[in-house]
């Protein structure tokens, strides 16, 4: 059976090396790195998928609005839709469900779009929450590694006998520490992806709102 040993600081000290590799250091924060590890792939993972969602949802064709334009003020309303329904994008979906609504009263209109924007800016925000969770969390389950490190090192210290070794008192010392570094790594990490997100949905967000207002807008316009 392969069994999976995590080297002691004693050993990494006696090793003959006095340089520390980052692998090695931490493998000395104990199971409170287990939990890290993975909220920081978690982080990683969220940031990029999001990333990608709303670049690909900023991407809309700068001439989409002006043929939607030219399409309702031609009469072409089957155009405009289909135009709509082949351009995947927030704007278009918006701008589809108000054409869906012509006929009705402007309002019911507006309402119509604003529904429609709404649930769009809740796809873009999808699990923003917990990358923000995950900036509070990982400081924290740092701390509480290093709290119950510190135990395990007094521990140890209340039971050597004899005066108590300098190298024993700083290995322990900086074992518990390494759990507060990474936690706080991981935690600084995941609140400027957090951050960086939210205001990438927020131009998305204004751009809808644009969007949306120079189509009622152009509802209002009096026939040629």
């Amino acid at each position: 059976m392969l069994i999976l040993q995590i080297p002691t600081a004693e050993a990494v000290a006696q090793n003959g090396d006095d340089t520390i590799s980052v692998l090695q250091l931490l493998l000395q924060g104990g199971y409170m790195m287990i939990p890290l590890v993975l909220l920081s792939i978690a982080a990683v993972y969220i940031f990029y998928e999001r990333w990608f969602t709303i670049k690909k949802a900023s991407q809309t064709p700068e001439e989409f609005t002006g043929k939607i334009r030219d399409r309702v003020l031609a009469g072409d309303l089957a155009g405009a839709k289909l135009l709509c329904t082949e351009t995947d994008s927030p704007i278009a979906r918006m701008i589809d469900k108000g054409l869906t609504r012509i006929g009705s009263p402007l309002k019911n209109i507006e309402t119509a779009i604003e529904n429609t924007g709404k649930i769009e800016i809740y796809k873009l925000e999808k699990n923003l929450n917990i990358l923000a969770t995950i900036s509070g969390a990982a400081p924290m389950i740092g701390f509480l590694g290093t709290v119950t490190g510190m135990i395990q090192a007094f521990i140890a210290i209340a039971q050597e006998e004899g005066s108590v070794s300098p190298r024993l008192l700083s290995s322990g010392i900086y074992e518990a520490m390494v759990t507060t570094a990474a936690g706080l790594f991981v935690g600084i990490i995941a609140y400027l992806g957090y951050n960086f997100l939210v205001s990438r949905v927020q131009k998305v967000i204004h751009q809808m709102e644009y969007n949306s207002i120079d189509f009622l807008d152009l509802l209002q316009e009096p026939e040629s």
